[in-house]
C-alpha cells in the first residue's frame, strides 16, 4: 500500500510536497480532508503519535477567525474536536507512510530521508 498524503487541494505547501513525491517518483494516495472529512480515530492516533500541539496549525486563518473563548485553555480533547469540525486546523501535509511513520509540514531534506529521495 503506498504512502497516503493528508491535505488540502490548493495548498501551497501540499503542492510543493506532491511535486516533491512526483519528481521522486514516490507513489501515494492523496486524501483531501477539506472534501473528504478525517475519520476521528485517525486523527486521535496522530494525536497520540505526535501530540495535538504539533497538528494543530494555529498560524492559519481559520484558528485566527475563531472567537477568543475557542482558543483559551486548549487541550488535547478540545484540539481534537476543533481539528475534526475546521479540518483545515490541521497542519498540512501529513505524511503517512507505508510503515506507520508520520511526517507533519513539509521540508524536502526530511522527506528525502525519510523516503530515501
Amino acid at each position: 500500500m503506498p504512502a497516503t498524503i493528508y491535505g488540502i487541494k490548493n495548498c501551497d505547501t501540499m503542492k510543493k510536497a506532491r511535486t516533491w513525491l512526483d519528481q521522486h517518483k514516490i507513489a501515494y494516495v492523496f486524501h483531501d480532508y477539506k472534501t473528504q472529512g478525517l475519520e476521528p480515530p485517525r486523527l486521535k492516533h496522530w494525536v497520540d503519535a505526535l501530540g495535538w500541539e504539533i497538528l494543530l496549525n494555529r498560524a492559519g486563518t481559520t484558528f485566527r477567525a475563531l472567537p477568543d473563548a475557542h482558543k483559551q485553555d486548549l487541550n488535547k480533547a478540545k484540539a481534537i474536536g476543533l481539528m475534526l469540525e475546521h479540518t483545515s486546523m490541521i497542519k498540512r501535509p501529513v505524511l503517512e507512510l507505508e510503515n506507520g511513520k508520520l511526517l507533519v509540514g513539509f521540508k524536502s531534506e526530511i522527506y528525502a530521508g525519510a523516503l530515501g529521495g
